[in-house]
């Protein structure tokens, strides 16, 4: 069976995030979704609100590729994290060449440290690529419309959450 790792914080996931997945169930039997524990960027939604959310919209996904898609919590090293889910290919998305610069000496690293997990890279339609977690977040505080950006339950969950 080949598993594969997407890890990423995933405040909100986006309908980029969710093309991604698409794409990686191609690629692989199981797809973990790694959602990263990360205290320094101050998340938004908790912890379980973000794994929640994967696992809505992962249902979707699962069951029109057939392939099991499974959120992770994780605030270990990722290749760590890619060993303990048994993956032996890490999904990354890239949306610009700045995005290429950071996720190239992170190949880098990790290869360092177990050269026996591939990092594969995938972009999102072209109408994806300039969505960021960060972007739509300010979006929908600021009281815009994020409904080209995220499913229409995440639109909900944030409006929710940021009382509008």
């Amino acid at each position: 069976m080949r598993i594969g790792l997407y890890p990423g914080t995933f405040d909100p996931l986006t309908l980029g995030h969710a093309d991604i997945i698409n794409r990686a169930t191609q690629l692989v039997d199981r797809l973990v979704i790694g959602v990263a524990i990360n205290r320094d960027k101050g998340p938004l939604f908790s912890l379980e609100e973000r794994v929640a959310m994967i696992e809505e919209e992962a249902a979707s996904l699962s069951a029109k590729s057939g392939v099991e898609i499974v959120p992770h919590p994780f605030e270990n090293l990722l290749i760590d994290c890619a060993r303990d889910v048994g993956a032996s290919i890490i999904i990354r998305g890239l949306r610009a060449v700045t995005d290429f610069e950071y996720e190239f000496q992170m190949v880098g690293m990790n290869r360092a440290m177990d050269d026996s997990i591939e990092t594969v890279f995938l972009m999102a339609e072209a109408r994806h690529q300039a969505i960021a977690s960060k972007l739509v977040k300010e979006i929908a505080r600021l009281g815009g419309d994020v409904s080209n950006f995220v499913s229409p339950a995440i639109a909900g969950a944030l409006h929710a959450k940021l009382g509008r």
